[in-house]
């Protein structure tokens, strides 16, 4: 998977690794900053991913399309498809960009709305990666978890670097009797449920 990441690919996920960087250093307004997950955490998805049951494939908060691109890896290889949402306009215009760039459209459903509109008409979720506003952790993780196959994964971004915003779903997550759950210490920390 990684061994064999295609040019097209590799080549839009450094130029959005070098728009992400400048954005940290020029204080670009928080909304427009792309805010993608550092690579490493990409892998992460991509291997947690690709060891997850049969079902649907979901993100929530697509920006630009980043983790979009290393979830597609194992999209790939699986022969699945990604659906991600996102609500910010300039931020759909950008993915609909990477998709196309990276050559992965086919691959990819992308709507622009608000995930919580969708979830309840979604079956089966097989994966989840929450990395929106933490504003609507707590209540995207309530619809997605009653929607999650047995082994299914829910994985949200900005566990560490946000603990305290978080900590209340953090807790509920950690003593949830429906799923397994930790928090990972990698990039910006993951909280990664797996269903019981």
């Amino acid at each position: 998977m990684f061994q064999s990441i295609r040019r097209p690919i590799q080549e839009r996920m450094r130029c959005l690794e070098s728009i992400d960087q400048q954005d940290r250093l020029n204080g670009t307004q928080r909304l427009q900053r792309l805010r993608q997950i550092p690579p490493e955490t990409g892998r992460f998805l991509a291997l947690m991913l690709a060891g997850s049951p049969e079902g649907e494939v979901v993100e929530i908060g697509t920006s630009a399309g980043y983790s979009a691109l290393w979830l597609v890896l194992a999209c790939e290889a699986s022969q699945r498809k990604l659906t991600t949402f996102e609500v910010l306009p300039e931020k759909i215009a950008l993915a609909r960009e990477t998709f196309k760039m990276a050559e992965v459209e086919n691959r990819v459903t992308l709507i622009q709305g608000d995930a919580r509109h969708y979830l309840s008409k979604m079956e089966k979720i097989a994966f989840c990666f929450l990395d929106a506003e933490k504003e609507v952790y707590q209540e995207c993780y309530e619809m997605v978890i009653p929607k999650l196959v047995k082994g299914g994964l829910l994985i949200a971004d900005n566990a560490i670097n946000h603990q305290k915003t978080l900590q209340p779903l953090l807790d509920w997550a950690l003593s949830d009797e429906r799923i397994d759950a930790m928090i990972v210490p990698i990039g910006k920390g993951e909280l990664v449920c797996r269903k019981i």
